[in-house]
């Protein structure tokens, strides 16, 4: 088994060009929330500004605990661990789960960052597909999803890059090849709340199973990326085994960001969040679908049912890699190409953006459209 490094290819690409672009539309989240935005009562932001910049309790301050439990029907603080963003949760959460040579089965496409780790991990891999011929739906019966020696499946719901929610029927197709070998499910949900078609958040997999890590953060259903707050729900005693992970890494979030998120989850806040993210979405989708109607067949979309990304085939004669290159380099645009997530002829395009910055660099895309077919 090989021992070479896989980098992860999108953090990588993103790390060296989305600050430096004029126009970013690589990102998955909505445009973020500045803290005058959240933080809206006086007193609320004096005592913020009056808090002493100390080590937080290192596996989340208790009161954040209590609302990120509140998410989860029969959690409790003591099955949450908070970490610095989904990030560290997933890779913790492997780390605590799984030995070298262990089975993971992937759900793809996905962000490939549990791909990547279970690649550096030596784990051996399976993975079961969404199909765009059933708009991104599952097709796979429990049995073929995993082998005996399957310890893990990761999920990403809403998924990511597709934007489709798994249905109450594929979540219990997932969870029968799961009891069916003893295995883990891995939900990545940090999408959940950014439900482009409907109100009803999606569900969690959380309780409906006894083997669940659900990971969630606050960067793409709550437009704040920057506090790097993520979290892992688990049993009580696996949640501990993973915080012991989590002090070799990064200790704990910052004072300021668990205070902060504290506050966005409170009960009075949490909804005009969550509502902000679900405008810019809505807002910002009919854009990028009236923009994708205005190049004829070029493109083509399964309209996505969460999350502020559209992953768009398109109809030309290059690479995706080599598009989406171009584009940084010539039209200073930054978008993510279909080569992250294993299929070419993709491009993962950001919508909820404010309007007129969203419309302009949808404009140097076509620039370059323009160009290529000409």
């Amino acid at each position: 088994m090989s021992t070479e490094f896989q980098p992860f290819a999108i953090e990588r690409m993103m790390s060296k060009w989305e600050n430096v672009v004029d126009y970013n539309l690589s990102e998955s989240g909505v445009h973020p929330m500045t803290l005058r935005d959240l933080v809206v009562d006086p007193g609320d932001m004096e005592k913020l500004l009056n808090m002493e910049i100390n080590y937080p309790q290192a596996n989340g301050i208790i009161e954040l605990r209590e609302r990120i439990a509140a998410m989860y029907p029969g959690s409790t603080p003591d099955n949450i661990l908070v970490t610095v963003g989904a990030a560290e949760a997933n890779f913790i959460t492997l780390q605590t789960i799984m030995d070298p040579g262990d089975e993971i089965s992937i759900m793809l496409p996905n962000y490939m960052q549990v791909w990547g780790v279970a690649k550096n991990m030596g784990l051996r891999m399976k993975t079961f597909h969404l199909q765009e011929r059933l708009d991104w739906g599952l097709d796979q019966d429990a049995d073929t999803m995993v082998s005996e020696k399957t310890k893990l499946i990761a999920v990403c719901n809403p998924n990511n890059p597709t934007g489709h929610i798994l249905s109450d029927k594929e979540m219990d197709v997932i969870i029968a090849a799961a009891e069916r070998v003893g295995a883990w499910i891995l939900a990545d949900e940090v999408y959940a709340g950014a439900e482009r078609t409907t109100d009803v958040m999606t569900p969690t997999f959380w309780g409906r199973y006894d083997k669940v890590l659900a990971t969630g953060s606050m960067s793409k259903a709550y437009g704040l990326p920057g506090l790097r707050v993520g979290w892992v729900v688990g049993p009580v005693d696996t949640a501990d085994d993973i915080w012991a992970r989590h002090e070799y890494v990064t200790i704990s979030a910052s004072m300021l960001s668990n205070h902060i998120t504290r506050y966005a989850l409170s009960p009075d806040v949490l909804p005009r969040v969550r509502q902000r993210a679900r405008d810019y979405i809505r807002r910002g989708y009919p854009i990028l679908e009236e923009w994708m109607k205005g190049h004829g067949d070029t493109f083509s979309v399964v309209p996505p049912q969460a999350a502020a990304i559209a992953f768009v085939r398109y109809h030309l004669d290059v690479n995706s890699t080599i598009l989406t290159e171009r584009l940084m380099k010539e039209k200073s645009v930054c978008i993510v190409p279909g080569d992250h997530f294993g299929l070419d002829h993709y491009l993962r395009i950001s919508f909820g953006l404010e309007p007129d910055f969203l419309r302009t660099g949808l404009d140097r895309i076509h620039e370059l459209i323009v160009e290529l077919q000409g």
